[in-house]
């Protein structure tokens, strides 16, 4: 294994790992995906590298025979919804999603069918067919905008992230009928470990996910989707930044801000420095690349669900687009 090998073994592997990817790709004619949140070896070989809502918004739009979406399950279906008539694979099918696994179709398709005449608005962290009961989707880039694209009386679902949607919530003014869901790795951050950091570098400004718990985010000093808190740093004149987000995102941070320091912020378990998501990290360069060759995972999504969770991916597509996301 290349964790186990001498240095230069791992670098060797490395080299003939991304060469023998990079071949693939072009002979299958492959569009490479990865989020924020993957190793840095994935982010490094991907075509494109983003947020949902980037990735979402690259899967549309693309001419490739094949999609390879280093990311989590429900990244790939969204890519397989938007492009049927492709192969959508993912480097490890059991690359699942806490926040959409806190969202059973069953319950959520229930408390759905007992709150009608409510509009349903979806995190793009779900399943396909949670999807499937939704008027539009959101991600943590616009949700804000669409939940305002409708009138300020607009009776309306929010799920699966309470934490994401008490915080649209609090900043639009609205009472959103919130389902009790959450991410493992937003929820678990450290507050006390936080503030111990902030006195060990006192001009590091906070930065947070919206998916972190409400006592988190009154600490920050910008609070946004990946993408949001990526561009804010590079556009800062400060030097420092604690982040708390999944881990992965500091890699583009520090390629992009070379001369800033990103300190990652601490869970609550005490042996890990910091958070990440043990699902994002099951991709690899290895299983990349067996992916590439045996073009297998492949995402398969039920025809019917994949018509009706079509609809409100669309209207998301279309309202960002309309609004300059």
């Amino acid at each position: 294994m290349m964790t186990n090998c001498p240095s230069n073994s791992c670098t060797e592997n490395k080299k003939h790992l991304i060469e023998e990817i990079n071949r693939l790709r072009k002979e299958k004619n492959c569009l490479i995906l990865a989020h924020y949140y993957q190793r840095s070896e994935l982010q490094d070989v991907a075509d494109y590298v983003g947020d949902s809502l980037a990735l979402a918004q690259w899967a549309a739009k693309t001419d490739a025979d094949m999609i390879v979406v280093c990311g989590v399950h429900f990244m790939g279906e969204t890519a397989k919804i938007l492009c049927p008539d492709k192969k959508v694979l993912v480097p490890d099918a059991n690359a699942g999603c806490s926040l959409a696994d806190s969202c059973p179709v069953n319950e959520f398709a229930k408390f759905v069918k007992e709150n009608k005449g409510y509009t349903v608005i979806s995190y793009v962290n779900t399943s396909a067919a949670v999807k499937a009961y939704t008027d539009v989707v959101v991600t943590s880039t616009n949700a804000r905008q669409i939940v305002e694209s409708f009138p300020e009386n607009e009776k309306i679902i929010f799920g699966p992230d309470r934490n994401l949607g008490n915080y649209i919530n609090s900043i639009t003014g609205r009472n959103m009928k919130l389902w009790n869901g959450a991410c493992h790795v937003h929820e678990q951050f450290s507050v006390e470990k936080i503030l111990a950091l902030k006195k060990k570098y006192p001009q590091a400004e906070i930065l947070a996910h919206p998916e972190c718990k409400q006592v988190l985010l009154q600490m920050a000093n910008k609070i946004g989707s990946t993408a949001a808190l990526l561009k804010y740093a590079v556009s800062s004149d400060k030097k420092q930044f604690i982040v708390a987000t999944e881990s992965g995102i500091l890699h583009e941070m520090q390629k992009q801000c070379p001369d800033k320091e990103f300190i990652p912020a601490p869970p609550e378990d005490a042996a890990c420095a910091c958070n990440e998501c043990n699902y994002m990290r099951l991709n690899t360069l290895e299983k990349l690349y067996e992916c590439l060759l045996n073009e297998t995972p492949e995402i398969t999504v039920d025809k019917d669900i994949a018509e009706k969770a079509l609809i409100p991916i669309r209207r998301m597509l279309d309202i960002s687009a309309r609004l300059g996301l």
